[in-house]
């Protein structure tokens, strides 16, 4: 047995088909044997270019991850081969692993097409219709390549002699158009036939041109359409999107929109289409990208598992999961129209679509035409239940298409508590529910905006359950952009869209949310060990502290800025939920004095000036005593009593030495006082668990964690939820709907407490960045007694195991892959340096005598129960 590279990786791109870098750095990953102690001491390239002989490179470096390009920057259009070897300190060498690399657009100047459009829709207030545009074109040689680049203002699909090109949807995604547009490229070889070929690009209007946000903003980049395709065969230009293409108006996709889905007419002809010509628009002043980030695709399918007849004679399908993507019809139904309508939940047994708002995530098909089948193109909806109007459905008519940013799966988790497995499942479809193109907050209602603090507090989960290292960063190169328009503040929503008629246009500060620019860059950094993040997010990090933050004449947040602080603590009024009980601006000027000192620290690692970097840490000291005078007494207790106001004192380390002893047991009384249910927001429940861990506490973490009651993690789980949601009693006990307008059955935000499941539950961190070295620490705890958890880190795979035995022994079973090493610490035993392979351990376990804690009791009269159901 020998080791192996499982995959080679090409920057951060999924496949190196299409990169977008002219001297991409490359990185291995081995598969994970029992051979123990595996180092690399070298490694070799070989790149073979077309017409040249090959190129071979040995270095002596245990480095596996993002290494230079050791060749020639490449051209565009260039394909290379590239194969690596690494050779051990056994002396063996792996065989060799291969990609290939095929170069996109490295100049914009290699642009020859234009943005065309078909005549201009003058109602700016009503829909985009969408449109097609063809050309023919004749080929009187087949190629050995051929490849279509396009992108779109709106969305496209292009087919070519009648078939769908690629297994992309919702092309070109969306980013801050005014910055950045992504392009995609296609191998369109096996589509092309000699003789006459038809080129066919659908346009709709996606978010560039459609309704965004509550009530609404329409042509948020622009009000005109537009596609740009360049297709050329064996490297030469053969079509360009120009005035020969003709523009089709009217075609079976009637209408198409995020929020309120799609019109499709099986009936029409194209016989009675009427046939326009192009205009050429202005060429896209952003710049043009061929991201590293995965694109949108189908991941999945899901079948209903049930069809229900509502009180009301309403055929419902539960496709007993939380989604997102749309409903693919089979079959030719019998009938004159399909109507679907979508949502979450139930409510009193009816589809309860209140939540939705002013989306109308309906689909309208007029039936009785030749197409066979159908699924929409330019839309997505998030639901479970589906209305059937106007046919008679079976449960194989339809079929739920699950669609997802389609990044590489690389986090496991499971326990012996089947609830927190559930929970962890819903963390899971969370995530890929809102990672469509960017990290929204929902995908279901009048909004699904780019919200920059539910991804800044959930990042750590997301960068364990998947590899977002292309998705996020090339999302937070928009951040930036955005910030700089706004001088300095980055918007709340990135894209930024004006959230709803209550807000003002031009974006507002918000610490938690506005301190991902950097908070996230080092989450990302820690994931991937990619220093260039960091790098490319230092400006950003600047320029939020230096110009975007409104200061009080101390330096700490203006008082009089409102902020979102602590937003759905549950104890905040549902219309209110910003007036939470933890001071908005202490937990302002707490995430300040953190993201101060860690830009210093970033600023460090980067060789930034000492003047900078001295700058910040001198300001991050004044913070912390500042802070300290003003929210906390000389013995440790804070001005908000709150479980959220110790957390972040404890974890950003704003208390002094003495004080420290005072705030935990203050942190440990609060949570027995509210008989352990959460009653943090988004700035306290992501660290609230691994807070109680850290200081000692962890039978007060999983108590807390395997409550039932409202409000607690399990509470949604009790309830029937397959997603995350977004207020802890989105849904109350009775079944109904949370009377508040802001009402979510699919957030992530919450579901940051999967990063408390996969360090202290399953025991697994990383102590160094990428994963070079992890800490392997399963702290077992409340009625949990066996858990395992995995990670696909660059290195390769690591993973722990362990159970608790009927003889008071904790077994662990742990895989470390080749290149890397973990340090593990079990009761009465820790070992550093621990090198590649699986090993076993084997201690004494003695059960916490403090489990199950009990609540404190006030003086009401209303008994409380202090049993624990585990």
């Amino acid at each position: 047995m020998s080791i192996q590279i499982e995959a080679v990786q090409a920057e951060h791109h999924e496949s190196g088909f299409g990169i977008g870098h002219s001297s991409p750095r490359l990185s291995w990953r081995f598969t994970s044997t029992d051979i123990k102690n595996w180092k690399q001491v070298s490694y070799e390239i070989v790149i073979t270019r077309e017409g040249a002989k090959e190129e071979t490179y040995k270095v002596d470096s245990e480095d596996s991850v993002l290494v230079p390009w050791p060749s020639k920057p490449l051209s565009s259009r260039e394909i290379v081969d590239v194969k690596v070897r690494s050779t051990g300190n056994d002396g063996k060498s792996t065989d060799w692993s291969e990609i290939k690399i095929e170069a996109s657009f490295l100049d914009r100047k290699e642009w020859k097409a234009n943005l065309i459009s078909g005549p201009a829709q003058e109602k700016k207030d009503e829909p985009k219709k969408p449109f097609r545009l063809r050309k023919s074109f004749t080929i009187s040689q087949l190629p050995n390549k051929g490849r279509l680049y396009a992108t779109a203002h709106g969305l496209y699909e292009v087919t070519i002699n009648g078939k769908v090109v690629g297994d992309q949807v919702l092309t070109p995604g969306w980013t801050s158009y005014k910055y950045h547009l992504n392009y995609q490229t296609y191998d369109i070889t096996p589509l092309l036939q000699q003789g006459k070929n038809e080129i066919v690009a659908y346009i709709g209007e996606g978010w560039y041109a459609g309704r965004l946000g509550r009530p609404g903003s329409r042509n948020v980049w622009g009000d005109r359409l537009g596609f740009i395709g360049q297709l050329e065969l064996d490297d030469k230009v053969e079509v360009i999107t120009d005035e020969s293409w003709e523009s089709l108006m009217d075609g079976p996709v009637k209408n198409s929109e995020i929020y309120n889905g799609e019109i499709f007419d099986t009936i029409h002809d194209d016989s009675t289409t009427k046939i326009t010509g192009t205009t050429i628009l202005p060429f896209p002043e952003a710049e043009l990208i061929s991201s590293d980030a995965p694109p949108v695709r189908r991941v999945k399918e899901v079948k209903p598992v049930e069809i229900i007849t509502t009180k009301s004679g309403k055929t419902i399908l539960d496709f007993g999961q939380n989604l997102v993507g749309w409903i693919r019809v089979n079959t030719d139904l019998e009938g004159d129209e399909l109507f679907i309508r979508t949502a979450e939940v139930l409510e009193h047994g009816e589809l309860g679509v209140r939540p939705l708002r002013t989306a109308e995530p309906n689909d309208r098909i007029v039936l009785g035409g030749k197409t066979k089948g159908w699924e929409p193109k330019f839309t997505f909806h998030g639901f479970r239940y589906a209305e059937i109007n106007g046919v008679n459905p079976t449960l194989e008519d339809f079929t739920a298409i699950v669609i997802f940013s389609d990044m590489r799966r690389t986090g496991t988790f499971s326990s012996s508590h089947s609830m927190i497995n559930r929970l962890h499942e819903n963390v899971v479809w969370g995530m890929m529910s809102n990672f469509v193109s960017i990290p929204t907050d929902c995908p279901q209602r009048d909004e699904r905006l780019g919200w920059t603090g539910d991804i800044q507090v959930f990042a750590p989960t997301a960068n364990y359950l998947f590899d977002t290292s292309g998705f996020l960063s090339g999302w937070l190169k928009d951040v930036y952009s955005e910030q700089q328009y706004w001088k300095g503040v980055p918007p709340t929503v990135v894209p930024f869209v004006p959230p709803n008629k209550f807000n003002d246009p031009w974006p507002k500060p918000h610490a938690v949310w506005a301190d991902v620019v950097a908070i996230t860059p080092w989450d990302l950094y820690r994931s991937s060990g990619d220093l260039g993040i960091l790098e490319g997010q230092w400006e950003s990090m600047k320029l939020w502290l230096d110009k975007g933050i409104p200061r009080g004449e101390n330096g700490l947040w203006d008082p009089l800025a409102p902020l979102y602080a602590d937003w759905l603590d549950p104890n905040a009024p549902p219309q209110y939920p910003a007036h939470g009980r933890t001071d908005t601006h202490l937990v302002g000027n707490a995430y300040l004095v953190y993201v101060t000192s860690l830009v210093a620290q970033i600023g460090k690692l980067l060789g930034k000036p000492s003047s900078e970097t001295f700058k910040y840490e001198q300001d991050a000291e004044k913070f912390k005593e500042l802070f300290q005078q003003e929210y906390i007494t000389c013995t440790g207790r804070l001005v908000s009593d709150t479980q959220t106001a110790y957390a972040l004192a404890l974890k950003f380390g704003l208390l002094r030495d003495e004080q420290l002893e005072r705030a935990r047991e203050r942190l440990e009384y609060l949570c027995k006082w509210n008989y352990f249910k959460v009653s943090t927001g988004f700035a306290g429940t992501p660290i609230l668990l691994p807070v109680l861990s850290e200081n000692g506490l962890q039978h007060i973490a999983y108590r807390m964690l395997q409550e039932r009651d409202n409000p607690s993690w399990l509470y949604s789980v009790g309830m029937g939820a397959t997603t995350i949601w977004e207020r802890w009693d989105s849904a109350l006990p009775d079944g109904s709907i949370n009377p508040g307008q802001m009402t979510s059955f699919n957030h992530y935000a919450l579901g940051a407490v999967a990063q408390f499941m996969h360090e202290s539950i399953g025991g697994l961190s990383p102590l160094e960045p990428g994963w070079k070295k992890v800490l392997i620490r399963p702290q077992p705890g409340g009625t949990i007694t066996s858990a395992s958890t995995s990670f696909s880190s660059p290195y390769g795979t690591y993973a722990v195991e362990w159970k608790i035995t009927g003889s008071g022994k904790l077994k662990v079973s742990i895989e470390v892959p080749p290149n890397g090493s973990a340090r593990v610490v079990l009761p009465g035993l820790e070992e550093d340096d621990i090198g590649s392979g699986k090993r076993s351990f084997e201690v004494d376990w003695e059960k916490d005598e403090r489990w199950p804690p009990k609540g404190i009791r006030g003086p009401q009269s209303v008994f409380m129960p202090d049993e624990f159901v585990p």
